[in-house]
């Protein structure tokens, strides 16, 4: 039974192949079928002409030339993160990242560190008012990371030329960002020169020969605030000094509110190196109450208040056993203690701000008493150790500015006289 089912299945296989080739005409019947005639030819002889409908007209020929050309035109194809997207008004171009794009994530992870702030000489702003103010007092961009076009064509293009403009999923800007809402744009700039920006015009109108000068602040929420005061009250200028938070840390730049691009700040700052960003003839003052020392003193009643209050200076310098009872007293500069609202502003001043945690240092007093100044107080109520540094500086700065205020008032006056 096996040979003739052998010969059985070699009889059917031409048999097959005659249905599949008669399948595959009649395909071919039915395609031609359903396409519209042009012209008809009857037996007869006679041609008759058949009108297309006229959404059915027929394609013009493409000579081969114009191919060659259509070739030579198109872009090449590359990854999705190296295709460049232009916008026309701006004549920009910008990469869209890939998934799994790590660009944005080794960035930030870099440049949020102080040693690379310090060292590459590049810091991280972050939110379209920021950016802008940025851009409008000099700062030169390197790299924008936007969510949605419309956020970078609100910039000046001017200032986008050979900048790297990077779309991101708008996610990715919320894992990276310090904002409670981020606004889907952040950019990396070159570090500001104070000497190379351009600060408005109104800040430098109302400028005032008043200094402020920032030691061992540590609280970034609190460097903001005051640079804002700063910025507000018309400094002139703003001098950090080594140990103090960095005034370009993200969390600054919050508190700030664009004070970094309204007043110049000099960051990291050795006191040896103070005097020489200081006006000539100006006198420095110290904001430190030392608690209920300062108002002990001037009420002229006697105790050992002012020891109690200048321990915390042997922390950092000397140890208590190194000094007998005649060095105590002579050890720490003298300087007296004035009210904050007596008149300070003479000549040009600079006031000194402590963080609460160590206060003011060594190095600030022996300045003050070398130029003649006097440690601020503003009194509280006894019981209560300071005021919060940030509301120091507010109080100090504006009051400052309401004698500079009289005293430009007085001297018009007395002009109108003669």
């Amino acid at each position: 039974m096996a040979a003739p089912a052998k010969g059985m299945c070699w009889s059917l296989r031409p048999l097959l192949r005659v249905v599949q080739t008669r399948d595959l005409e009649a395909r071919r019947w039915v395609r031609a079928l359903r396409r519209s005639p042009v012209r008809v030819l009857f037996p007869s002889g006679q041609v008759e002409e058949r009108k297309r409908a006229p959404d059915k007209q027929p394609r013009k020929a493409v000579p081969e030339a114009s191919f060659q050309e259509q070739r030579h035109k198109r872009p090449l194809e590359t990854s999705p993160s190296q295709t460049p997207h232009t916008w026309e008004e701006a004549g920009l171009r910008y990469d869209k990242a890939f998934p799994g794009d790590r660009r944005l994530s080794s960035v930030m992870t870099i440049v949020k560190s102080r040693p690379f702030r310090e060292k590459q000489g590049k810091i991280l702003l972050e939110g379209r008012r920021l950016i802008a103010d940025a851009l409008k007092a000099g700062a030169v961009p390197k790299v924008f990371f936007f969510s949605r076009l419309e956020y970078v064509k609100e910039l000046p293009v001017d200032q986008l030329k050979g900048v790297s403009l990077i779309k991101v999923k708008f996610e990715d800007i919320k894992d990276w960002s310090d904002l409670v809402t981020p606004q889907g744009i952040m950019g990396i700039f070159a570090k500001p020169d104070p000497v190379k920006m351009t600060y408005p015009k109104t800040q430098l109108h109302h400028s005032l020969p008043l200094v402020l000068i920032c030691d061992n602040l540590r609280d970034p929420g609190n460097l903001g605030t005051i640079l804002r005061s700063a910025a507000g009250a018309g400094c002139s200028k703003v001098l950090l000094t080594k140990g103090c938070v960095d005034a370009w840390e993200p969390k600054v730049l919050r508190a700030g509110m664009g004070a970094h691009f309204q007043v110049p700040i000099v960051n990291n700052l050795e006191w040896e190196t103070v005097p020489n960003h200081l006006p000539p003839d100006t006198r420095v003052y110290v904001a430190d109450n030392c608690g209920l020392y300062a108002q002990v003193q001037m009420s002229n009643k006697t105790g050992d208040h002012d020891w109690e209050c200048d321990r915390r200076y042997l922390k950092f310098h000397k140890s208590e056993e190194e000094l007998d009872t005649k060095t105590r007293k002579d050890w720490l500069p003298k300087l007296e203690v004035q009210s904050y609202d007596l008149d300070w502003t003479e000549a040009p001043a600079a006031v000194v701000i402590g963080g609460e945690t160590h206060g003011v240092s060594l190095e600030s007093l022996q300045l003050a008493e070398s130029t003649g100044g006097k440690r601020l107080l503003i009194p509280v109520v006894p019981g209560v150790d300071s005021l919060n540094s940030a509301m120091a500086a507010s109080i100090l700065l504006f009051e400052g500015k309401r004698q500079l205020r009289i005293k430009v008032e007085d001297l018009s006056r007395d002009r109108s006289y003669h």
